[in-house]
Protein backbone atom coordinates (compact mmCIF):
# COMPACT_ATOMS: atom_id res chain seq x y z
CA UNK A 1 0.00 0.00 0.00
CA UNK A 2 1.53 3.69 -0.83
CA UNK A 3 2.32 5.66 2.05
CA UNK A 4 0.28 8.74 2.37
CA UNK A 5 3.40 10.66 3.70
CA UNK A 6 7.02 10.31 4.12
CA UNK A 7 8.24 11.86 7.23
CA UNK A 8 10.55 11.15 10.22
CA UNK A 9 10.01 10.84 14.20
CA UNK A 10 11.82 13.12 16.17
CA UNK A 11 13.20 12.11 19.37
CA UNK A 12 15.23 14.90 21.36
CA UNK A 13 18.30 14.46 19.09
CA UNK A 14 17.00 11.39 17.45
CA UNK A 15 15.51 11.14 14.04
CA UNK A 16 14.20 8.57 12.77
CA UNK A 17 12.42 8.55 9.02
CA UNK A 18 9.55 6.25 8.83
CA UNK A 19 6.58 6.56 6.39
CA UNK A 20 3.14 6.81 7.45
CA UNK A 21 0.54 3.55 6.49
CA UNK A 22 -3.27 3.89 7.20
CA UNK A 23 -3.45 0.87 9.84
CA UNK A 24 -7.13 0.44 8.80
CA UNK A 25 -9.06 -0.25 6.02
CA UNK A 26 -13.00 -0.22 4.89
CA UNK A 27 -14.83 -3.14 3.28
CA UNK A 28 -18.04 -1.20 2.93
CA UNK A 29 -20.31 -2.22 -0.15
CA UNK A 30 -20.97 1.00 -1.76
CA UNK A 31 -23.70 1.86 -4.54
CA UNK A 32 -24.07 4.19 -7.30
CA UNK A 33 -27.56 6.17 -8.05
CA UNK A 34 -29.48 5.01 -11.08
CA UNK A 35 -32.77 6.69 -12.64
CA UNK A 36 -35.65 3.99 -11.76
CA UNK A 37 -37.15 4.01 -15.33
CA UNK A 38 -33.83 3.10 -17.21
CA UNK A 39 -31.20 1.91 -15.03
CA UNK A 40 -29.15 4.92 -16.20
CA UNK A 41 -26.66 6.29 -13.73
CA UNK A 42 -27.18 9.18 -11.96
CA UNK A 43 -23.86 11.37 -11.09
CA UNK A 44 -23.76 14.50 -8.95
CA UNK A 45 -22.63 17.49 -11.24
CA UNK A 46 -21.39 20.69 -9.81
CA UNK A 47 -23.44 23.42 -11.35
CA UNK A 48 -22.67 27.10 -10.40
CA UNK A 49 -26.18 28.72 -8.99
CA UNK A 50 -25.32 32.13 -10.63
CA UNK A 51 -24.49 31.55 -13.81
CA UNK A 52 -25.93 27.65 -13.84
CA UNK A 53 -22.23 26.53 -15.97
CA UNK A 54 -21.43 23.16 -15.45
CA UNK A 55 -17.72 23.66 -13.48
CA UNK A 56 -14.56 21.40 -13.43
CA UNK A 57 -12.73 20.62 -10.39
CA UNK A 58 -9.98 23.37 -10.96
CA UNK A 59 -12.49 26.22 -10.99
CA UNK A 60 -13.63 25.46 -7.46
CA UNK A 61 -12.27 27.47 -4.87
CA UNK A 62 -13.26 27.26 -1.30
CA UNK A 63 -15.56 29.77 0.38
CA UNK A 64 -16.84 31.43 3.97
CA UNK A 65 -20.83 31.68 4.68
CA UNK A 66 -21.23 35.55 6.05
CA UNK A 67 -24.36 35.90 8.19
CA UNK A 68 -25.82 37.99 5.18
CA UNK A 69 -25.63 34.26 3.12
CA UNK A 70 -22.95 35.81 0.90
CA UNK A 71 -19.93 33.86 0.81
CA UNK A 72 -16.37 34.78 1.31
CA UNK A 73 -13.32 33.43 -1.05
CA UNK A 74 -10.72 32.07 1.00
CA UNK A 75 -7.69 31.10 -0.62
CA UNK A 76 -4.66 28.36 -0.72
CA UNK A 77 -2.53 31.89 0.05
CA UNK A 78 -4.46 32.50 3.02
CA UNK A 79 -4.45 28.68 4.73
CA UNK A 80 -0.69 29.40 4.17
CA UNK A 81 -0.74 32.45 5.93
CA UNK A 82 -1.85 30.93 9.48
CA UNK A 83 -0.31 31.65 11.74
CA UNK A 84 0.32 28.48 13.30
CA UNK A 85 4.24 26.90 14.05
CA UNK A 86 4.57 24.06 10.88
CA UNK A 87 5.42 20.85 12.36
CA UNK A 88 7.73 19.00 9.67
CA UNK A 89 8.26 15.76 11.62
CA UNK A 90 6.36 13.32 14.47
CA UNK A 91 7.76 15.24 17.50
CA UNK A 92 7.64 13.23 20.77
CA UNK A 93 6.63 16.22 23.33
CA UNK A 94 6.25 13.61 26.43
CA UNK A 95 5.53 10.02 27.69
CA UNK A 96 2.09 9.18 29.84
CA UNK A 97 0.74 5.47 31.39
CA UNK A 98 -1.55 3.81 29.00
CA UNK A 99 -4.35 3.65 30.87
CA UNK A 100 -4.53 7.34 30.91
CA UNK A 101 -5.44 7.97 27.35
CA UNK A 102 -9.35 7.93 26.84
CA UNK A 103 -10.30 5.48 24.75
CA UNK A 104 -13.60 7.93 23.11
CA UNK A 105 -10.62 10.63 22.22
CA UNK A 106 -8.85 8.36 19.71
CA UNK A 107 -8.84 9.13 16.28
CA UNK A 108 -7.24 7.53 12.98
CA UNK A 109 -4.96 5.08 13.18
CA UNK A 110 -1.45 4.62 11.23
CA UNK A 111 1.33 2.14 10.89
CA UNK A 112 4.96 4.11 10.74
CA UNK A 113 7.47 1.89 8.49
CA UNK A 114 10.99 2.30 9.60
CA UNK A 115 12.79 3.78 5.97
CA UNK A 116 16.46 2.63 5.27
CA UNK A 117 19.09 1.08 7.08
CA UNK A 118 19.64 4.10 8.70
CA UNK A 119 16.62 3.84 10.46
CA UNK A 120 16.45 0.06 12.00
CA UNK A 121 18.59 1.03 14.76
CA UNK A 122 16.83 4.22 16.31
CA UNK A 123 13.24 2.73 15.24
CA UNK A 124 13.73 -0.31 16.90
CA UNK A 125 15.33 1.38 20.01
CA UNK A 126 11.87 3.54 20.58
CA UNK A 127 9.98 0.88 19.99
CA UNK A 128 11.88 -1.05 22.88
CA UNK A 129 11.60 1.37 25.11
CA UNK A 130 7.93 1.88 24.56
CA UNK A 131 7.32 -1.62 25.33
CA UNK A 132 9.74 -2.03 28.42
CA UNK A 133 7.82 1.52 30.13
CA UNK A 134 4.62 0.37 29.15
CA UNK A 135 3.93 3.89 28.13
CA UNK A 136 2.82 5.62 25.20
CA UNK A 137 4.49 9.13 23.68
CA UNK A 138 2.39 11.92 23.29
CA UNK A 139 3.36 13.83 19.64
CA UNK A 140 2.80 16.25 17.77
CA UNK A 141 2.20 15.75 13.64
CA UNK A 142 1.26 17.17 10.88
CA UNK A 143 -1.31 15.35 8.21
CA UNK A 144 -3.03 16.77 5.31
CA UNK A 145 -1.78 20.45 6.45
CA UNK A 146 -3.28 20.30 9.72
CA UNK A 147 -0.87 20.27 13.07
CA UNK A 148 -2.33 17.44 14.89
CA UNK A 149 -1.46 15.94 18.68
CA UNK A 150 -1.29 11.99 18.25
CA UNK A 151 0.04 9.10 20.51
CA UNK A 152 2.97 6.79 19.39
CA UNK A 153 2.44 2.91 20.80
CA UNK A 154 3.61 -0.37 19.93
CA UNK A 155 1.88 -2.93 18.24
CA UNK A 156 3.47 -6.24 17.35
CA UNK A 157 6.62 -4.58 17.17
CA UNK A 158 5.50 -2.06 14.84
CA UNK A 159 5.06 2.09 16.01
CA UNK A 160 1.32 2.43 15.35
CA UNK A 161 0.17 6.58 15.19
CA UNK A 162 -3.11 7.30 16.96
CA UNK A 163 -4.57 10.68 15.88
CA UNK A 164 -5.55 12.35 19.63
CA UNK A 165 -8.79 14.25 19.18
CA UNK A 166 -8.50 17.78 21.67
CA UNK A 167 -10.27 18.15 24.98
CA UNK A 168 -13.01 20.41 23.91
CA UNK A 169 -13.99 17.58 21.02
CA UNK A 170 -14.82 14.75 23.31
CA UNK A 171 -18.30 15.41 24.86
CA UNK A 172 -18.98 15.16 28.43
CA UNK A 173 -20.96 12.02 29.92
CA UNK A 174 -22.78 14.82 31.89
CA UNK A 175 -25.21 15.55 28.42
CA UNK A 176 -26.51 11.70 28.62
CA UNK A 177 -26.64 11.02 32.40
CA UNK A 178 -26.82 7.34 34.32
CA UNK A 179 -30.48 6.34 35.45
CA UNK A 180 -30.80 5.57 39.25
CA UNK A 181 -31.60 2.54 40.53
CA UNK A 182 -30.67 0.13 43.35
CA UNK A 183 -28.99 -3.04 43.19
CA UNK A 184 -27.89 -6.16 45.28
CA UNK A 185 -24.56 -7.22 45.71
CA UNK A 186 -26.15 -10.62 44.59
CA UNK A 187 -27.32 -8.86 41.15
CA UNK A 188 -23.73 -7.21 40.82
CA UNK A 189 -22.32 -10.82 41.54
CA UNK A 190 -24.97 -12.43 38.63
CA UNK A 191 -23.77 -10.14 35.80
CA UNK A 192 -19.95 -10.47 36.59
CA UNK A 193 -20.46 -14.22 36.32
CA UNK A 194 -22.51 -13.27 33.20
CA UNK A 195 -19.60 -11.28 31.88
CA UNK A 196 -17.29 -14.01 32.71
CA UNK A 197 -19.69 -16.47 30.34
CA UNK A 198 -18.95 -14.51 27.94
CA UNK A 199 -15.37 -13.80 27.62
CA UNK A 200 -14.46 -12.45 24.10
CA UNK A 201 -10.68 -12.36 24.62
CA UNK A 202 -10.39 -13.88 20.86
CA UNK A 203 -12.20 -11.26 18.16
CA UNK A 204 -10.28 -12.82 15.40
CA UNK A 205 -13.92 -14.88 14.57
CA UNK A 206 -15.65 -11.98 14.20
CA UNK A 207 -16.86 -10.79 10.93
CA UNK A 208 -18.92 -7.97 8.87
CA UNK A 209 -21.63 -10.49 8.95
CA UNK A 210 -23.62 -7.26 6.77
CA UNK A 211 -21.14 -6.78 4.32
CA UNK A 212 -20.89 -10.78 3.62
CA UNK A 213 -25.23 -11.00 3.14
CA UNK A 214 -24.84 -8.11 1.30
CA UNK A 215 -22.46 -9.64 -1.15
CA UNK A 216 -24.27 -13.34 -1.47
CA UNK A 217 -27.43 -10.79 -2.57
CA UNK A 218 -25.56 -9.11 -5.26
CA UNK A 219 -23.94 -12.64 -6.27
CA UNK A 220 -27.06 -14.01 -6.40
CA UNK A 221 -28.58 -11.68 -7.88
CA UNK A 222 -25.60 -11.27 -10.66
CA UNK A 223 -25.68 -15.17 -10.91
CA UNK A 224 -29.77 -15.38 -12.04
CA UNK A 225 -29.91 -17.38 -8.77
CA UNK A 226 -32.20 -16.98 -6.10
CA UNK A 227 -30.90 -15.04 -3.48
CA UNK A 228 -30.60 -16.78 0.33
CA UNK A 229 -33.57 -17.39 2.84
CA UNK A 230 -33.82 -15.04 5.26
CA UNK A 231 -32.78 -16.93 8.82
CA UNK A 232 -36.10 -16.81 11.46
CA UNK A 233 -35.16 -14.40 14.42
CA UNK A 234 -36.56 -15.50 17.74
CA UNK A 235 -39.37 -13.44 19.27
CA UNK A 236 -38.03 -10.05 21.49
CA UNK A 237 -38.47 -11.63 25.27
CA UNK A 238 -40.99 -10.26 27.13
CA UNK A 239 -39.79 -7.35 29.77
CA UNK A 240 -37.76 -8.71 32.67
CA UNK A 241 -39.32 -8.99 36.19
CA UNK A 242 -37.52 -11.47 37.65
CA UNK A 243 -33.70 -9.73 37.34
CA UNK A 244 -31.66 -12.95 39.13
CA UNK A 245 -33.87 -15.59 37.26
CA UNK A 246 -32.98 -13.72 33.84
CA UNK A 247 -29.20 -13.54 35.24
CA UNK A 248 -29.30 -17.42 35.79
CA UNK A 249 -30.70 -18.26 32.23
CA UNK A 250 -28.57 -16.42 30.67
CA UNK A 251 -25.42 -17.38 32.02
CA UNK A 252 -26.64 -21.06 32.00
CA UNK A 253 -26.75 -19.84 28.12
CA UNK A 254 -23.79 -18.28 27.38
CA UNK A 255 -22.03 -21.32 29.09
CA UNK A 256 -23.75 -24.37 27.56
CA UNK A 257 -23.21 -22.76 24.24
CA UNK A 258 -19.38 -22.43 25.37
CA UNK A 259 -19.40 -26.08 25.81
CA UNK A 260 -19.09 -25.26 29.51
CA UNK A 261 -20.83 -27.48 32.02
CA UNK A 262 -19.42 -26.14 35.17
CA UNK A 263 -21.45 -26.49 38.35
CA UNK A 264 -21.11 -22.76 39.29
CA UNK A 265 -23.21 -21.67 36.40
CA UNK A 266 -26.24 -21.10 38.73
CA UNK A 267 -26.25 -17.08 40.51
CA UNK A 268 -26.27 -17.85 44.49
CA UNK A 269 -28.08 -15.50 46.49
CA UNK A 270 -26.03 -14.08 49.34
CA UNK A 271 -26.51 -15.37 52.91
CA UNK A 272 -28.42 -13.04 55.05
CA UNK A 273 -26.60 -10.16 56.44
CA UNK A 274 -25.00 -11.08 60.19
CA UNK A 275 -26.07 -8.06 61.47
CA UNK A 276 -29.37 -8.89 61.23
CA UNK A 277 -28.81 -12.85 62.44
CA UNK A 278 -27.43 -11.53 65.53
CA UNK A 279 -30.54 -9.28 66.23
CA UNK A 280 -32.80 -11.81 65.53
CA UNK A 281 -30.98 -14.62 67.84
CA UNK A 282 -30.41 -12.07 70.61
CA UNK A 283 -34.12 -11.18 70.73
CA UNK A 284 -34.96 -15.23 71.02
CA UNK A 285 -32.30 -15.49 73.72
CA UNK A 286 -33.83 -12.73 75.78
CA UNK A 287 -37.62 -14.93 75.40
CA UNK A 288 -35.84 -17.86 75.99
CA UNK A 289 -34.22 -16.35 79.36
CA UNK A 290 -37.22 -14.45 80.31
CA UNK A 291 -39.55 -18.07 79.80
CA UNK A 292 -37.16 -19.82 82.26
CA UNK A 293 -37.00 -17.01 84.93
CA UNK A 294 -40.64 -16.76 84.54
CA UNK A 295 -40.82 -20.79 84.98
CA UNK A 296 -38.67 -20.95 88.06
CA UNK A 297 -40.97 -17.85 89.89
CA UNK A 298 -44.01 -20.19 89.43
CA UNK A 299 -42.19 -23.62 90.86
CA UNK A 300 -40.76 -21.74 93.57
CA UNK A 301 -43.91 -20.75 95.02
CA UNK A 302 -45.54 -22.49 97.96
CA UNK A 303 -49.15 -23.88 97.03
CA UNK A 304 -51.88 -21.70 99.45
CA UNK A 305 -53.72 -23.13 102.35
CA UNK A 306 -56.77 -24.56 102.02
Amino acid sequence: MPALLSTAISFGLVTIPVAVVPATESHSISFRQIHLEDGGRVRNRKICQECGQQLRQDEIGRGWELPDGSLMEVTDEDLDSLPLEHVRAIEVIGFNQAESVNPISLGHSYYLAAKGAIAAKPYTLITKALQRTDKIAVVRYSLRDRTRLGLLRVKDDVLLLQQLLAPDEVRSPTLVGAPEADVDDHEVQGALQLAEAFDADDLSGFRDTYTDALTEIINAKIEGREAPAVPEQEAPGAPVVDLMSALNESVAKARATRGDTGQDATVHKMAPKKRAATKTTAASTKKTAAKKTAAKKASGRKPRSA
